[in-house]
């Protein structure tokens, strides 16, 4: 089983966390929101379910058909997915924040930790974000023009420059039903 975790000296610095492994929430409430990821040809690639607790956002991800590797994994400024998901703009920063979960003043509010696709390219990973919210606060994810996860085709370097590369899925993120 693979399973990253951030050490206490960095979540000091870093407002979000991920573990890769089983601790999915099955069974237990239902998602707030969703986004169905789609590759750039339209491909169901996966979904994240999330849910608000009361330290943030549970971005709980399940997703196939990547890559071997890490990938950046954030929240774009924008609810859309359109061609080469340029269209969803750039990482959600409602604040003045850099870029990247080691910035000393804090990172931009979409910027989340990377997630990773096993030899089959398959992730599983539950992500949390104590800045973002979905419709209240200083960083909804659910604002007048919504707001969307990308995954990027390699791992971001959490500094300044994000390295993560091109865009390789989109979900628009949406209110669960």
């Amino acid at each position: 089983m693979l399973r990253t975790t951030l050490t206490a000296a960095t979540l000091a610095l870093v407002p979000a966390t991920a573990t890769l492994a089983g601790s999915h929430t099955e069974g237990a409430a239902s998602p707030a929101a969703m986004a169905t990821l789609m590759d750039q040809s339209g491909a169901e690639v996966g979904q994240v379910e999330i849910f608000e607790t009361v330290d943030g956002l549970l971005f709980q991800v399940e997703a196939s058909g990547l890559p071997e590797g890490g990938h950046g994994f954030h929240v774009h400024q924008t609810g859309t997915c359109e061609g080469d998901f340029t269209s969803a703009g750039d990482h959600y920063q409602p604040g003045e924040n850099s870029h990247g979960l080691m910035a000393e003043e804090g990172a931009h509010a979409g910027d989340l930790p990377n997630v990773f696709a096993g030899p089959e390219g398959n992730v599983r990973a539950d992500l949390t974000s104590s800045v973002l919210s979905l419709e209240d606060g200083e960083a909804p994810v659910m604002d007048d023009d919504g707001s969307a996860i990308i995954v990027h085709e390699s791992a971001d370097s959490y500094g300044a420059e994000a390295g993560a590369g091109g865009r390789i899925a989109c979900g628009v993120i949406e209110a669960a039903s």
